[in-house]
């Protein structure tokens, strides 16, 4: 399994270090200031026993929950980011690149410049776009139980607290995105983990959309866990996207900063509900969900 694991951030000695830096400015702030900074450093400190992983298809997927992602790095927690393909086929007019190899090492190069940005940590495994689904049966079904196999192996590894991943739409319907949701589910409901984590879908409100995308969204009943996050974290989050140069040109990076603070600066999941019922028939089955 090719596998590259980067870890990125001591976070506990970067917390130590901020709070030496507070202490030392304590004629200036006060005695109160320093409680509330022991209180905010305690909760990081806590909150680093806690791990997120966040399970994409693409080299710049990870930007649609970036902003959280950033909040949670800020707050202590250990961020693990997955991604699935080498972007090898992701040409755009700009880039300067033809599909293939030298865009995919552009891309991966791209993803690490992302992951350093965040403060996450970065599985960047190496199947193709479209999981070579152009090669039919051989090609396709190799690579997705590839993926599965690697995945089951990183959760075995991380034992996250928090699963995070695209859900049925596929956020844009792309094939791949769902393939990455689909795949990080069955690897979740495949067994009892010794840790189950929570998993959770990113997903954009239907009421925010118009019909012509009304299928990259979810009705807003369904995301019951919407997060907020600061400007500071967007500001991260921007500076992680702007890594996606062959992906994302500036100007389109400025107006999905200017969606996401439209949107209340707020990243909304559908969170996984594991039934706590069982029936034996399909009609009487919903009332006691």
């Amino acid at each position: 399994m090719k596998i590259t694991l980067v870890k990125h951030l001591n976070k506990i000695k970067r917390y130590w270090i901020a709070l030496l830096s507070i202490t030392l400015l304590l004629p200036i702030l006060g005695i109160s200031d320093l409680h509330s900074a022991i209180d905010d450093n305690s909760d990081r400190i806590q909150n680093n026993e806690k791990k997120i992983l966040a399970v994409f298809a693409h080299p710049d997927d990870e930007t649609i929950v970036g902003p959280m992602l950033a909040k949670y790095v800020r707050e202590g927690v250990d961020v693990t980011i997955v991604t699935a393909t080498d972007g090898r086929f992701g040409v755009t007019e700009w880039s300067g690149f033809s599909a293939g190899d030298d865009l995919a090492d552009a891309r991966r190069r791209e993803m690490q410049c992302a992951a350093d940005a965040l403060g996450a940590n970065l599985y960047h495994l190496t199947y193709e776009d479209q999981f070579k689904a152009a090669e039919g049966f051989d090609g396709f079904i190799a690579q997705s139980r590839g993926f599965l196999d690697d995945l089951h192996e990183i959760m075995e590894e991380v034992q996250p607290d928090v699963v995070i991943t695209f859900g049925a739409d596929g956020f844009s319907n792309h094939i791949d995105h769902r393939i990455a949701g689909v795949t990080t589910t069955q690897v979740l409901l495949s067994k009892e983990w010794d840790k189950q984590p929570a998993l959770f879908y990113a997903g954009t409100p239907s009421s925010l959309l118009d019909d012509n995308w009304k299928y990259q969204g979810t009705e807003d009943q369904y995301l019951t866990v919407r997060v907020p996050y600061e400007m500071e974290d967007l500001m991260v989050a921007k500076e992680a996207a702007l890594c996606h140069a062959t992906q994302f040109q500036p100007e389109f990076i400025e107006m999905w900063f200017e969606r996401m603070q439209e949107r209340s600066n707020t990243i909304y999941l559908r969170p996984f509900e594991a039934p706590k019922h069982s029936s034996d028939d399909l009609f009487s089955y919903p009332d006691q969900y």
